[in-house]
């Protein structure tokens, strides 16, 4: 069965309602267009990111439910406090965060990323005008595990995470919830609910439920200093 999916204007950064969003596929929402700045962060502003395999159209996804943290509720189980005050890991954001982007398309393959070059290159570009942030965690001074995403006034948009060590990329998150609910984060959004997001306790939330959040969220501000360049410590308490 044939259907319509609009294409995006080259010109403009407009895109259709979210509410015009295929059921299945779900969420699909348009195709075409680019990935500069002012396009994807007119995207992030509504609920909509890309996700696209390599030698595939350019994809415009805002998928419902939506998978999400608060924060402020995240509560690291007592074996993973356990692990990590033995661990020697260090936590920092924003100290390396192209690696971390390219570590995440890495570590999947070529066969299971949709983290094209093309998508890296525009997500470096995102970091160094102020708009995409990482956590990363260290092992003796190696990069072991991380996530990146995109800040939308006090909604932080998950992309990506990997792990090259046990439990690393659950200490990044950990990390991160504490630090963003410390600083006015209200929410993360993890776009797609799985196993391991269900595992951590994200949460979903239906597309009006979602959206009233996003239009609350967008436009407020973060506590200064949110996404300075640091060192972050979960409390293991």
């Amino acid at each position: 069965m044939a259907i319509y999916l609009p294409e995006l204007d080259p010109v403009t950064t407009d895109f259709p309602p979210t509410t015009t969003a295929l059921d299945d596929p779900n969420g699909l929402l348009a195709f075409g267009g680019d990935l500069r700045p002012e396009r994807l962060l007119s995207a992030y502003r509504q609920g909509i990111f890309p996700w696209f395999s390599e030698g595939e159209p350019l994809l415009w996804w805002s998928p419902t439910p939506r998978a999400v943290f608060m924060p402020s509720e995240f509560k690291p189980n007592k074996s993973l406090r356990k692990f990590y005050r033995k661990s020697g890991y260090q936590v920092t954001l924003n100290h390396a965060c192209h690696d971390v982007i390219r570590l995440c398309a890495d570590t999947r393959g070529p066969e299971e990323t949709w983290i094209t070059e093309d998508m890296i290159q525009a997500y470096q570009l995102m970091h160094n005008l102020g708009y995409c942030h990482s956590v990363e965690v260290w092992q003796e001074q190696r990069l072991v595990g991380g996530l990146y995403g995109i800040g939308v006034g006090t909604i932080f948009c998950g992309e990506s995470m990997f792990s090259l060590a046990d439990n690393a990329s659950k200490i990044a998150l950990w990390a991160f919830c504490q630090h963003f609910s410390h600083y006015g984060g209200t929410l993360i959004d993890c776009q797609i609910m799985n196993n391991h997001l269900e595992s951590l306790g994200a949460i979903e939330l239906d597309r009006p439920s979602f959206s009233r959040t996003l239009q609350r969220d967008r436009d407020a501000i973060l506590d200064q200093g949110c996404y300075q360049k640091q060192e972050l410590a979960p409390s293991s308490s």
